[in-house]
């Protein structure tokens, strides 16, 4: 069915539905204290404010594929409150927007559902999972049988201390195979204190600097780092998508993920470095939405640094249906950290790890720091050792891989 027919009959659905006239942002409650101004951000020093939205949308794929169907999350942070939903329609991104936060921060994460405009025949529910975060109690946990989900046109705050940092990540964990397989999967990490000590401070024989920046509070400086890049590992399944679409039953157990991704992206677009992300769908412009300028694609995986530079790679897995391996040939890679946990023993002693290959499971992070001291410039790969996955979709040489580019 071509967009044209599918999105009449979409607004058609919904007109029968009754839910054309909803006055939606009525419902839509930003919690964020030390907001003085309206726009869901605090001004108050360690309070911090975020705000997203989960629904559907389209995303743009390597193999030249203008719009695949998916569910996701998007940034509203900043947005008029009163205009939430709207700009929340049809604004689903994969990756989701990257979360990052201090140790000790009181985070205010605010939810509001936007509804799945191309499927009017589904009520949803979603929610934010921080996958790996002990939470006091469940309530803010995002496991719907233990804690809220947001329904359509409404909105929930969760509240979070973090006082454990490193790589996490966050999903939608209603119905989360489907959710999941949908794209609604997102970066996220928490910076130690550590980063913040005063000039000077001797960290056992490492002197910190103002500026240093660490992966865990070490203790001894020996997760420094100079530059950090995020990389979440996740695929999908175009035929599960197309289905989704076309209201048709899920075939979870054919589930065929052939397209490999990196931030959302496969190679070559991964190394597509522009501010604004790649341009939004056709399918979603046609829509003209709000949010339809707005890229579905927002994050690049071009990592950059300079010759002596240390870089920090947090590698996340929110796959559902593969273990992949990631290589970075010629570099060494050093694993420092693993579920956002510094790998030391009980005694103290570090029990990092050097290798030239990681593997990742569905729900693993790891922290692994590249020194590139006497490593020539130039451009080097990071790239997928399960070769068939360097693919997007039917054509080659594309996939799960992106560039690191060394300068002097």
């Amino acid at each position: 069915m071509s967009f044209s027919k599918r999105y009449l009959l979409t607004l058609l659905m919904t007109a029968g539905l009754g839910l054309s006239g909803m006055n939606a942002e009525a419902i839509v409650n930003v919690q964020c204290p030390g907001d003085t101004n309206g726009d869901g951000v605090s001004d108050t020093p360690g309070i911090e404010c975020r705000h997203l939205s989960g629904g559907d949308g389209f995303i743009r794929m390597a193999d030249g594929r203008a719009g695949l169907y998916i569910f996701g999350f998007s940034n509203l942070t900043g947005r008029p409150i009163a205009e939430s939903l709207s700009w929340g329609t049809l604004a689903a991104q994969f990756a989701a927007p990257t979360l990052y936060f201090k140790e000790g921060d009181k985070v205010y994460l605010t939810l509001s559902n936007a509804g799945t405009v191309m499927r009017p025949d589904l009520f949803d529910p979603h929610s934010v999972h921080w996958h790996g975060f002990p939470n006091a109690g469940s309530v803010y946990d995002g496991e719907p049988e233990a804690s809220i989900s947001i329904n359509p046109s409404s909105s929930l705050t969760y509240y979070y201390e973090p006082v454990e940092v490193g790589t996490f990540m966050y999903h939608c964990h209603v119905e989360a195979a489907e959710h999941m397989q949908m794209g609604m999967l997102g970066n996220l990490y928490v910076l130690p204190k550590q980063n913040d000590l005063p000039n000077g401070t001797l960290l056992g024989t490492h002197q910190h600097q103002t500026g240093n920046k660490y992966v865990y509070n070490d203790g001894d400086g020996s997760t420094r780092y100079d530059v950090e890049f995020p990389l979440q590992i996740g695929s999908m399944d175009p035929v599960f998508h197309d289905l989704h679409l076309g209201v048709q039953p899920l075939p979870f157990a054919n589930l065929l993920d052939t397209y490999p991704m990196l931030n959302g992206r496969g190679y070559p677009d991964t190394v597509n470095n522009s501010p604004t992300g790649l341009p939004a769908p056709e399918e979603k412009v046609a829509a003209n939405y709000r949010s339809a300028n707005v890229t579905s694609n927002p994050q690049s995986s071009l990592i950059q640094a300079q010759a002596g530079q240390k870089i920090l790679l947090r590698i996340s897995n929110l796959n559902i249906t593969t273990f992949y391996s990631l290589s970075a040939m010629g570099l060494p890679m050093k694993v420092v950290g693993t579920g956002a946990h510094i790998l030391k023993g009980p005694n103290g002693l570090p029990a990092y790890y050097d290798t030239n290959s990681v593997t990742l499971g569905g729900g693993e992070a790891m922290d692994v720091i590249i020194d590139t001291t006497g490593v020539p410039a130039g451009t080097y790969f990071l790239y997928s050792t399960n070769l068939n996955y360097l693919s997007n979709n039917t054509e080659d040489f594309g996939g799960m891989m992106t560039e690191i580019h060394i300068t002097l």
